[in-house]
């Protein structure tokens, strides 16, 4: 019995995509996802929040914004406009993977992923324009971002490789490590959320309730997270040299050492400096850089060849090593 015929599979029918035009169809929507962090980012540290009062129209009487509305509208709008613009690339990226030759449904679930989160997140958005942003609710649409660059970064990872089942090619207790690696740093970006909710960009020039924090208090337990993220991410460094792993993975843990570096040196001197908006805004950059950087970490601990295909390992002591664990 035959699947059920959708336009995506008409298409598929009559044209096909190269895995090189499906992977960065995915590195694009990545790239999207990154981006949006740093407009909504823009929003706020412009005092934008509600340049468009009401949601999803912008105006009580309209959709857009209006020249009365000043700059404030055009931001808040644009960014408004630029999820649209991701939800497009998500699109694009979806009817990539379909048109693929095999078709792999892997690819295009991790599609259909991001094209919900995205969705999921513009309520979000709405959400925290109609409880005029409600420090919790921003904070909640900041790590909705995070959940979107996940399933970005997967889907660009899994257009990298095959569909068969993951190899590791490390021990079990250095993937046990990587995971606590992930866990951590996850609460370093939410401890991050609630120094700034507790901050002084409210998204809005009026008053705007903030988080009932202390500020130095709350600085500090991000500060906390922070240190223990380094410490963790030297102990990936060590370890993997320590095992001897293959290449790909040494590489990934320095580069996520260096980016949560930067990210530190970053808030160090933000905090410093009062938090100036640039700075700001560049610490959130770094934020959405540092989750990249240890997703790719935990990722290149494994290999996913072809289904059918037997893993090539990148050495002999790595086949040793597998055979113990």
């Amino acid at each position: 019995m035959k699947g059920v015929r959708t336009p995506f599979s008409l298409l598929a029918e009559r044209v096909t995509v190269s895995d090189r035009i499906i992977r960065w169809a995915a590195f694009a929507t990545l790239v999207m996802s990154v981006l949006v962090v740093v407009t909504g980012g823009a929003v706020r540290l412009t005092s934008s929040g509600l340049g468009c009062p009401t949601w999803p129209t912008c105006t009580g009487s309209s959709i857009a914004t209006t020249p009365a509305m000043g700059i404030h509208g055009i931001i808040e709008f644009g960014n408004r406009m630029l999820t649209d613009v991701l939800c497009g690339v998500i699109g694009l990226a979806i009817i990539a993977a379909r048109c693929g030759r095999p078709w792999r449904r892997s690819l295009t679930r991790l599609g259909w992923a991001q094209f919900w989160v995205t969705v999921a997140q513009a309520v979000l958005g709405g959400i925290t324009v109609l409880t005029h942003l409600n420090p919790f609710i921003v904070a909640c649409h900041f790590l909705a971002s995070t959940v979107l660059i996940l399933t970005a970064l997967a889907m660009w990872q899994r257009s990298r490789e095959g569909d068969g089942d993951p190899v590791r090619t490390v021990g079990r207790p250095v993937v046990q490590l990587s995971r606590l690696t992930i866990a951590v740093t996850s609460a370093l970006i939410v401890a991050g959320t609630l120094a700034t909710g507790t901050g002084k960009h409210s998204g809005d020039g009026t008053a705007v309730k903030r988080m009932p924090f202390d500020a130095e208090k709350i600085t500090q337990f991000h500060a906390d997270f922070a240190m223990v993220t380094i410490g963790l991410s030297l102990a990936m460094v060590f370890v993997l040299m320590a095992v001897d792993a293959p290449a790909e993975p040494r590489r990934r843990a320095r580069e996520f050492f260096v980016v949560l570096m930067s990210q530190a040196v970053i808030g160090f001197v933000q905090y410093f400096t009062h938090t100036p908006e640039l700075l700001v805004a560049v610490h959130l950059l770094g934020a959405a850089l540092v989750w990249v950087a240890v997703l790719r970490l935990h990722l290149s601990l494994r290999t996913r060849p072809s289904v059918g295909a037997l893993p090539r390992p990148a050495n002999i002591e790595s086949v040793a090593s597998l055979a113990q664990v």
